[in-house]
């Protein structure tokens, strides 16, 4: 039994029918690097101006926060930061950190989670590579 697809197959477009014509490598519509780079450099501003407004009030956040999150502590914060570390010795004597509710002691450990993260990172800034730790 014979198929008949002519029906069923688009017709192919005059650029494409002239590339099939050609002998070229290329088809006479594809931009040369000259023209890509001409483009890059005209649509450079309006990338960099969308980029600057992106970025403008993120930056902002992040600056704001940095201000507050990534100070050392003052001296009236550093006896009450030795008073929770002194509960959580003795919670973890008497066992009362088994008294947790589920929220607690999900907060606790990723809490635990950043400052060992914080610490590895630290120990590979100041060693200056990652070679040497099993990551």
């Amino acid at each position: 039994m014979v198929h008949s697809f002519k029906g069923m197959v688009p017709e192919l477009g005059l650029e494409a029918k002239r590339f099939q014509q050609s002998n070229l490598g290329a088809p006479p519509f594809a931009p040369t690097v000259a023209q890509l780079i001409r483009n890059a450099i005209e649509k450079a501003p309006v990338l960099l101006n969308a980029t600057a407004s992106y970025l403008k009030p993120r930056l902002v956040t992040f600056c704001y926060y940095a201000k507050v999150e990534l100070v050392p502590p003052s001296p009236t914060e550093i006896p009450r930061a030795i008073e929770i570390l002194r509960k959580i010795i003795t919670s973890a004597r008497t066992g009362s950190f088994k008294n947790l509710t589920v929220k607690e002691a999900l907060l606790n450990s990723l809490i635990a989670t950043k400052v060992c993260v914080w610490f590895y990172v630290g120990e590979i800034i100041g060693k200056g590579g990652i070679v040497g730790y099993n990551v």
